[in-house]
């Protein structure tokens, strides 16, 4: 079986992540609901932002600010629904 580098991934990935992120459908790990992530609930008061789905407030993301770097858990997102 021949393997790449994780850089084969970038060409795939820009085309679906750059147009705009919010329009991507993602499947909350808690309850299976396949959703915008422009329709999540954010949460701004916390040390990032926390964002929720909307249907039974799982967390979905967490974005940190650290200053000189940014850390992203996509944890409660099971999988991010593409179509073509």
């Amino acid at each position: 079986m021949t393997h790449l580098d994780g850089n084969v991934l970038a060409g795939a990935l820009a085309e679906v992540l750059v147009p705009e992120v919010t329009g991507l459908v993602c499947r909350c790990g808690g309850c299976g609901a396949d959703a915008a992530l422009g329709q999540a609930v954010v949460y701004t008061d916390a040390p990032g932002l926390v964002a929720r789905c909307a249907s039974c407030d799982h967390v979905l993301l967490t974005l940190v600010d650290a200053g000189d770097r940014r850390y992203l858990s996509l944890r409660g997102v099971d999988v991010v629904v593409l179509e073509r």
